[in-house]
């Protein structure tokens, strides 16, 4: 109710004061308690001002038409008419605001002006939409209102690119309030602007946020500001590091620490809701564009009648994942209450196609799923691994996981370094994003090591120790020895992660602090690093890290100084190096190689392996024996046909055996899993291996087809392949010749079919599959069955190149 007479100045703002500086917590009472204060003085005075009583309204619109002020809000007025007014009625109203320090953003219009200067501007356009009536006429409020949400549900296919576009544009120039030390809480991505623009898209009937969280997530920013103007007596929204203490102080929190995190949690929140927001707004233009040119098509035919909207799109990513207008989704039969590892399953199916996890998909997934079984079957590893792997990719699926808790499901101890800030101006991450972006900078140097899936999973885990007092990397080490036992590593795969969480920083510490030329300093290094493995994969972790820290963490003289170190370091181990025995044949193994000796046809096993599958299900791997007396390309062969049956080679091993002194025997290993689900029957399995041994199945040209007729996919950018010749040192009886590349349905094909064409014979193969990466090592012999010389295992290594693109 308004003030029918003008309410002194004086006593507003003694009311005002007594507002702000009153007992009680700051939050949103306060800030409505203000703008009614506010209202009634605005009220009294137009009352005052001699306005006619119809025809003219005072309108509140952006910030303060939302019906709340913070302590130092800009006061957003429109005064409306329809008619003449005398030409001093503004200022009648304006001049007493200014006189009492208030800061104004004012406008005298008409409706039609006002409609109009918002179809040319969309800030004014957004002010308008909380437009919200505070005296004089209110027919008049209300047909402007009325006129604006028509207009804008009108326009908004065309303006919400454009506003997508400013939104964009803002979070370049102020950042990401998730990670900021010094966060601008209305500005940056995340902040309280976007809460604006969210209200917007709702506003048009195009799309809505998801609203669990977001409503506290705006209350926290908010009460932030209201403790941030208090404290610095200023309309700041820069939440500076030496106010922070006091802003903590002012709303009760702990400390400044426990005031950014409360920050950051909000930030995530919404920006988290603007992302799922922004693609629905997406998916429904879209959609309306193809319904438009469906419309026109059936128009051009004359006649044809309406045309009929076609079904849902659905390719399949992986079992019980499809892809659907963009993103990953659960397939019709996807069961995730009996299925623990599904979510990890669509998170890695969709970074690796480059799309992310629907919000409805998260949200069932969060709700429905188990928790995995301790220790991880051996599937949830490798897709945790695969997901990591993605990059760049991987990052907003982690994110959709996040939103919805599921990561703290899958990694209790991530909740101690959620959302913690790292006070260093070095470091541009809280330290949970920072091991997400340590492990995307590892994702494009897994050519470089052997165990990718090491490097991945260290990357990921490495400052966990942060959340812990005492020395982050000494912590880090406990805590990462029982989270790799909980995933199921085996235990020579716990101590080397363990070692690199311990020793992540002792490669850089000591090549920028002792002399690389005195043997001191590279035998402390050798002392904790033992191995050259072990010392790869920290040279690849090292980099990492410095490189997802910030740009001040790495440099090219640092660069160098540990590339020095290392290269010395190297040296000092490779005497130690050598070719590793294989394990002996298992007594299955044998019989086959006898069979197949004495028979000279091919002998197969498939078992149905249940280890590490789901409890309750089908099991969804195969162990396969393949023996076959000695003939060129069988590698190539067999694993082109497993190709044919979508099945994905996990791991494989190949060797020469004599059983019986008849001629050697070639036998493989194989461990492989349905790319969909769905294993082949083990009879065509065996029949298609046996024609394409014979000659009658052309394998290649099989695959050439199905692959042209397979849909093209969004791809992620991966490393290159890398393909070399290792050192002598390696073997002495063969040349072994390593590959490593991002894995792909025919991987194995293609590497055998050139290995084949190049006349070179496969002593052993070493075969791994790590997640989404193929880390392979092939000992290679001539006819003679002597080591290729150096220029010939270079045109081998070239072929192989090729043949991998």
């Amino acid at each position: 109710m308004t003030s029918s007479a003008p309410l002194d100045h004086a006593a507003h703002a003694a009311a005002r004061a007594a507002l702000l500086d009153g007992p009680g917590p700051l939050g949103r009472p306060r800030r409505r308690a203000l703008a009614r204060l506010t209202d009634d003085w605005l009220a009294a005075l137009l009352a005052g001002s001699g306005a006619p009583a119809a025809g003219v309204a005072l309108v509140a619109v952006g910030g303060y038409g939302r019906g709340e002020l913070s302590p130092r809000s800009d006061l957003d007025v429109l005064l409306l008419h329809d008619g003449p007014i005398a030409p001093d009625l503004p200022e009648r109203i304006w001049y007493p605001v200014w006189d009492a320090g208030a800061r104004l953003d004012h406008a005298v219009r008409t409706p039609a002006e006002a409609r109009a200067v918002a179809a040319a501007d969309l800030k004014a356009q957004l002010g308008l939409l909380d437009a919200r009536h505070l005296a004089g006429d209110p027919a008049l409020t209300a047909a402007l209102r009325s006129a604006v949400l028509t207009d804008w549900r009108a326009s908004a296919p065309a303006r919400l690119p454009e506003l997508h576009e400013l939104s964009r544009e803002r979070a370049e120039r102020h950042g990401e309030l998730s990670f900021l030390l010094e966060p601008d809480l209305k500005e940056a991505r995340g902040g309280l602007r976007d809460l604006v623009v969210l209200d917007a898209i709702a506003a048009s009937w195009l799309a809505d946020a998801p609203r669990d969280g977001l409503d506290a997530a705006a209350l926290r920013l908010a009460d932030v500001r209201d403790a941030l103007h208090l404290t610095t007596g200023r309309a700041t929204e820069r939440l500076s590091l030496q106010d922070q203490d006091q802003v903590a102080e002012r709303l009760g929190v702990l400390d400044a620490d426990a005031l950014l995190r409360q920050v950051y949690e909000a930030a995530r929140t919404i920006a988290y809701a603007g992302d799922v927001t922004w693609r629905a707004v997406e998916r429904v233009l879209a959609a309306r564009t193809r319904s438009t040119v469906r419309r026109g098509f059936a128009f051009a035919r004359r006649g044809g009648g309406a045309a009929t909207r076609g079904a849902v799109e659905r390719r399949p990513l992986a079992e019980g994942v499809v892809e659907q207008d963009g993103e990953a989704v659960l397939a019709q039969g996807a069961r995730p209450a009996a299925d623990p590892v599904l979510p990890l399953r669509a998170a890695a199916a969709a970074a690796q196609n480059g799309l992310t996890v629907s919000y409805a998909t998260v949200r069932r997934l969060a709700a429905e799923c188990r928790p995995l079984p301790v220790p991880w079957p051996d599937e949830a590893r490798e897709q945790l691994v695969t997901l990591l792997g993605a990059g760049e990719a991987a990052v907003p699926v982690w994110e959709a996981l996040e939103a919805e808790g599921l990561v703290t499901r899958l990694l209790p101890d991530w909740e101690r370094v959620r959302c913690r800030p790292q006070r260093n101006a070095v470091h541009r991450w809280t330290v949970d994003r920072h091991l997400v972006e340590t492990a995307v900078r590892a994702a494009a140097m897994t050519r470089r090591v052997a165990r990718p899936d090491l490097l991945l999973v260290a990357a990921l885990l490495h400052d966990l120790g942060k959340g812990w007092p005492g020395d982050h990397s000494e912590a880090g080490e406990v805590i990462v020895r029982d989270v790799a036992t909980r995933m199921g590593f085996p235990p020579e795969d716990v101590a080397v992660l363990a070692v690199l969480v311990r020793r992540h920083l002792t490669l850089v510490d000591t090549a920028t602090r002792r002399d690389p030329d005195d043997p001191a300093t590279v035998e402390a290094v050798t002392k904790v690093i033992g191995t050259l493995p072990e010392l790869e994969l920290l040279h690849a972790l090292t980099e990492a890290d410095a490189l997802a820290t910030g740009p001040a963490a790495w440099s090219a003289w640092r660069a160098s100084l540990v590339d020095g170190l290392v290269a010395r370091v190297a040296a000092q181990l490779a005497g130690g190096a050598g070719e590793t025995a294989q394990a002996p044949p298992t007594a299955e193994q044998e019989r086959l190689a006898v069979e197949a000796a004495r028979t000279g046809e091919p002998a197969l096993s498939l078992r149905a392996q249940a280890e590490g599958t789901r409890p309750g299900t089908e099991p969804m791997g195969v162990e396969l024996n393949l023996a076959v007396p000695d003939r060129p390309g069988l590698l190539g062969t067999a694993a082109g046909v497993l190709a044919l049956h979508r099945l994905t080679v996990r791991s494989a091993g190949l060797r020469e055996l004599d059983p019986i002194g008849a001629g050697p025997v070639l036998l493989l290993a194989w461990r492989v899993a349905a790319e969909y689900g769905e294993l082949p029957e083990a009879s065509r399995l065996r029949a298609d291996l046996r024609r394409a041994l014979d000659g009658s199945l052309d394998v290649a040209r099989r695959l050439a087809e199905r692959d042209a007729a397979a849909p093209r996919r969004k791809g992620i950018p991966t490393p290159p392949p890398l393909v070399a010749v290792a050192p002598a040192v390696a073997s002495a009886t063969a040349t072994v010749l390593e590959v490593r590349a991002h894995d792909a349905p025919g991987l194995l094909h293609r590497i055998g079919r050139a290995l084949d064409g190049a006349g070179v014979r496969v002593r052993t193969a070493h075969v791994s599959t790590l997640g989404a990466e193929a880390v392979d090592s092939f000992y290679l012999t001539d006819e003679k069955g002597l080591p290729l010389t150096p220029q010939r295992a270079g045109e081998v290594a070239a072929a192989v190149r090729a043949a991998l693109g």
